[in-house]
């Protein structure tokens, strides 16, 4: 057919390439892509990653304000508990300050188990940002931040 385009390297993006949100999807896809690579053998995903994060700098969270901090939907957490409590990395404990819901601590295991997935998203993060210019790093971080804030 005339005129068909058979690479997605010669495909027009149009006003997709000037839509921030468009450009920001597109490197999330290119940032949790490399995530599921770099750690797909330890069964993690960036979702759960966020979970054992926010779990480890704050034991005894409960599991609504780990999804509040998160942007999550409360009902998803559940199922992310339950995957990371079958891979012993987390622990629900009746919770201190309110016994109807569950807070969340890293089990020894876990602790262990999320130094190294430091290191491998740190890894991760480190190649891919090579793209970007000293101090660059920084500046989208702040400015992300905004967006989020």
């Amino acid at each position: 057919m005339a005129g068909s385009k058979d690479s997605a390297d010669e495909v027009s993006f149009g006003v997709l390439g000037e839509m921030l949100g468009y450009r920001l999807r597109r490197a999330q896809l290119t940032f949790f892509n490399n995530f599921s690579t770099a750690c797909a053998d330890l069964g993690v995903s960036p979702g759960l990653f966020g979970v054992l994060a926010i779990a480890k700098e704050n034991p005894g969270l409960t599991q609504t304000a780990v999804a509040q901090a998160l942007g999550n939907d409360r009902s998803a957490m559940v199922a992310a508990v339950d995957r990371l409590e079958k891979l012993n990395l987390i622990e629900r404990r009746p919770s201190k300050r309110d016994r109807r819901s569950y807070a969340l601590y890293l089990t020894d295991h876990g602790q262990a188990f999320y130094k190294e997935l430091v290191d491998r998203v740190g890894a991760h993060e480190d190649k891919l940002c090579e793209r970007l210019k000293p101090g660059e790093k920084e500046v989208l971080l702040e400015i992300l931040g905004r967006f989020v804030s």
